[in-house]
């Protein structure tokens, strides 16, 4: 059996990607060194309406079997919460998947935006950017995470050009996944089902089609 894993990635924009991607890989290793994730980005540009539009059609073309390419093992589709509560927003994209890609989908629904899991874990986003992130209660302020990260990235002394999307992979890679999923339900519910969906495809091998 081949330890090659294909993964389709749907996200709003960049903040989405560049977190996920490293995400996807550390799993992947963390859980089998062997496994070879192939990582193909689908939609990660243009935000929420435009990731849908594109998973949509994506689905009416793996439907027809159309798709031309390998097919996916695991599907990902990330939409932030935007202030809906985590299982609601979840639903929303399961209710939208066409039942022959319902086992391989994974959903990523940052609550309420992927600024938040990018400091999940305070301690180490301060040994890593150099200032320690001031998070409080949860707020659903649209753009609120997104200015708690800007701001650390400038108290480090570092320019926020890129909203600090640029600290993405070594956030990822020095994360504490356990404790940053304790101060965060949607990220740890992220991280188990994928790593559900990783033990399936790994221990049986299926894959679409």
């Amino acid at each position: 059996m081949s330890n090659q894993v294909i993964v389709d990635l749907f996200g709003e924009d960049r903040a989405h990607e560049s977190f996920l991607e490293p995400l996807l890989m550390r799993i992947a290793r963390e859980q089998n060194p062997d496994i070879e994730m192939n990582i193909r980005v689908r939609s990660a540009r243009g935000g929420h309406s435009r990731a849908i539009a594109e998973f949509e059609l994506y689905q009416s073309i793996v439907t027809k079997s159309l798709l031309s390419s390998e097919s996916a093992d695991i599907v990902v589709v990330a939409i932030d919460g935007n202030c809906l509560t985590f299982p609601v927003a979840r639903r929303h994209i399961q209710d939208a998947t066409v039942p022959m890609l319902i086992d391989r989908l994974v959903i990523a629904c940052p609550d309420p935006h992927i600024e938040r899991w990018y400091v999940a874990d305070p301690d180490s986003f301060e040994t890593i950017v150099g200032h320690r992130p001031r998070i409080g209660s949860r707020k659903c302020a649209r753009g609120h995470y997104k200015q708690v990260l800007t701001t650390a990235i400038r108290r480090a002394g570092y320019p926020d050009t890129l909203g600090g999307v640029e600290f993405a992979p070594e956030l990822v890679e020095g994360m504490n996944l356990y404790q940053a999923g304790r101060r965060d339900s949607s990220l740890k519910a992220f991280l188990d089902d994928l790593r559900a969906r990783l033990r399936q495809v790994t221990q049986s091998g299926d894959e679409i089609g």
